[in-house]
């Protein structure tokens, strides 16, 4: 077995040195060869520079691939295509990786027992939390890339996210990659490609395992920890869940492809947003509204899009379509 990690970028050299560092420097699965497989996704700053300058201080351990169509997950799939290990490791341009991380990630999967693995994402925040950011609410940081299912190692049930992740290679050589209808651009907050698709996995039987040593920092710099990046962000994510899964179960009545109730449901967090008091619930209640506000315009507009089947991009050959019921995982 060998190892590609896959790291992503777009218009982020300046923490992209830092990040390629942190992981040219693990002791690595040995006696395993693995290599960093960085793509860069039609930037326009010094990206190929620093792959270039890091290729010098680290010989044989950095390959560069250009993708020009823009979008996270035409990036990730032009990794999987690019790459030379039968394990691929994704993680961000923005993270500094643990020592042991890559070790820790990868070794479970070489027995084949497991289909992919995902670690902790550890958040690093730019400066002291806002008291209407409640990091006890795990919805509430989901622009944050946190992620934590505590201490013990063994089967993971939900799927990892894309900053932590490792997959079987051959996982993607019989489902399909990342969906191009999902994941972000630069012009839009939409995601829930890596969510996808580890449901995807689960759904057709595939074990998932989480190694709490396999860790990752996320930076959350200041202008992420503000109130409109927040809703941005649950804006796009409820969006992208009609995306992925489709339009929910749309009642008894309906405007313009948009169940009516989601009006009622939007005017219910509306109501507690002005009634509330404190800050944390009183955010989370706007968040809620924004959240809400994503899917009834995908309702509205999906009808007018082209239909993707569920679980597939077509960049990759030997896919297989997996539906699922709609399931909206944030409260209600």
């Amino acid at each position: 077995m060998n190892v590609t990690v896959i790291v992503c970028t777009y218009n982020r050299s300046q923490t992209l040195a830092q990040s390629l560092e942190s992981i040219a420097a693990q002791v690595g699965p040995d006696p395993l060869g693995w290599e960093v497989l960085v793509v860069d996704n039609n930037s326009t700053d010094r990206t190929r520079d620093v792959v270039d300058e890091l290729s010098k201080k680290w010989p044989g351990r950095f390959r560069y691939v250009f993708e020009p169509q823009q979008g996270l997950s035409f990036a990730r799939n032009a990794g999987i295509r690019n790459s030379l290990g039968s394990v691929l490791a994704f993680t961000d341009d923005d993270v500094t990786v643990a020592p042991g991380w890559l070790q820790n990630l990868t070794s479970s999967l070489e027995t084949g027992q497991w289909a992919a693995s995902g670690g902790r994402i550890i958040p690093i925040w730019a400066k002291a939390i806002p008291r209407w950011l409640s990091t006890n609410d795990p919805h509430t940081m989901g622009p944050f890339v946190a992620f934590d299912a505590g201490t013990m190692a063994g089967a993971l049930h939900r799927p990892p996210y894309g900053a932590n992740m490792a997959f079987r290679k051959e996982v993607f050589e019989k489902y399909g990659g990342f969906r191009t209808d999902l994941g972000r651009t630069a012009m839009s907050l939409q995601g829930r490609e890596d969510i996808e698709l580890g449901s995807r996995l689960l759904a057709a039987g595939l074990r998932l395992r989480y190694e709490p040593d396999a860790v990752v920092y996320h930076p959350a710099p200041e202008n992420r920890m503000r109130k409109d990046f927040v809703l941005r962000w649950w804006y796009g994510f409820g969006y992208s869940e009609v995306v992925e899964l489709g339009p929910p179960s749309s009642g008894r009545w309906v405007l313009y492809g948009i169940p009516l109730y989601l009006f009622r449901r939007m005017a219910r967090w509306i109501l507690q947003w002005m009634i509330s008091i404190n800050a944390a619930r009183r955010f989370a209640c706007k968040r809620n509204v924004w959240y809400w506000a994503g899917i009834t315009r995908a309702c509205y507009e999906r009808p007018r899009h082209q239909e993707v089947p569920a679980g597939v991009s077509s960049e990759l050959s030997g896919s297989q379509s997996l539906q699922k019921p709609f399931d909206i995982n944030a409260p209600r």
